[in-house]
């Protein structure tokens, strides 16, 4: 008679922590809690589309599309465009407290900020292919990341790093509707 009690006594606080931790598992988004008033944010987002073009002997790598996004700590949007060598005008634009909140949530939160700077190679048989760079600025603490795509690479691009990139390929995508 005795088991049976000490066994429904012990399973009182493994039902309460798989009822406080299932939904925290579960839930796929960052806390917005995270973010800070006080937090001075700066973010530099360039994407571009690269093309190696042979000359015989040698090879030269050149941008087809060149992409820039920067937000300020106030949520304040510049995008900028090049393509085929031609700037397009810039497009101005102020971002939502909410997804500002989001986007300092997401880099505080996730340790953005610790992945290191490192670099990804390209493969070598890869011709035409898409290379990021973001520059976050937080708190006077920068970090400057490089990377080309998923399929360009031999190297494991860490999730963190394709979030932030989704997000802020969302905003670039708001921008220009």
């Amino acid at each position: 008679m005795v088991r049976p009690f000490y066994l429904a006594i012990g399973a009182i606080p493994v039902i309460v922590a798989l009822l406080i931790s299932v939904p925290m598992i579960t839930k796929n988004e960052i806390p917005i809690s995270a973010a800070n008033s006080l937090d001075r944010l700066e973010i530099e987002y360039t994407k571009h589309q690269l093309k190696k073009i042979s000359y015989g002997v040698t090879e030269r790598t050149g941008s087809q599309k060149t992409e820039i996004l920067f937000i300020k700590n106030d949520g304040e949007l510049k995008y900028s465009l090049t393509e085929q060598g031609y700037l397009h005008p810039d497009i101005t634009s102020k971002l939502d407290e909410n997804k500002l909140d989001k986007i300092k949530a997401l880099i505080k939160e996730t340790g953005f900020m610790a992945v290191p700077s490192e670099s990804f190679p390209v493969m070598e048989d890869v011709t035409e292919y898409q290379k990021s760079n973001v520059k976050v600025t937080l708190n006077g603490r920068e970090n400057q990341i490089h990377w080309p795509e998923q399929n360009a690479t031999t190297g494991f691009i860490p999730p963190i790093i394709t979030m932030v990139e989704s997000e802020l390929d969302d905003i670039i995508s708001e921008i220009i509707e």
